[in-house]
């Protein structure tokens, strides 16, 4: 069975920082790119990061570029999300997901966490 657990959301003043994790299991990790999306509410699904898996290649949205890196454990089959410079307009419920790395479709969901960013 396929699973992806994230967690370390929670409740941060603006300027703070938090480390969220997406643990995967029941898929050959390597294989697959991990990525991380978010929703705030009455937004639609934005793409903030993701990581190739295999040579670790990332992408990140302008909006988080230098504030957000991405990485990944293999020995663990987890990913980790770090957020600094953490701004109000990052508050949103923030999903992992993988897809092979050849599918340009995400295939696997997590259940989400809540990442609030207090002004």
């Amino acid at each position: 069975e396929v699973q992806l657990v994230e967690s370390g959301g929670g409740l941060v003043q603006a300027g703070g920082s938090l480390r969220l994790s997406c643990a995967a299991s029941g898929f050959f990790f390597d294989d697959y790119a991990i990525g991380w999306f978010r929703q705030a509410p009455g937004k639609e699904r934005e793409k903030v990061t993701c990581i190739r898996v295999s040579d670790s290649s990332t992408y990140y949205v302008d909006s988080v570029k230098g504030r957000f890196t991405l990485s990944s454990d293999n020995a663990k089959n987890t990913v980790y999300l770090q957020m600094n410079s953490l701004k109000p307009e990052d508050t949103a419920v923030y999903y992992c997901a993988a897809r092979y790395w050849t599918s340009p479709s995400y295939a696997y969901w997590g259940q989400g966490t809540q990442v609030t960013v207090s002004s």
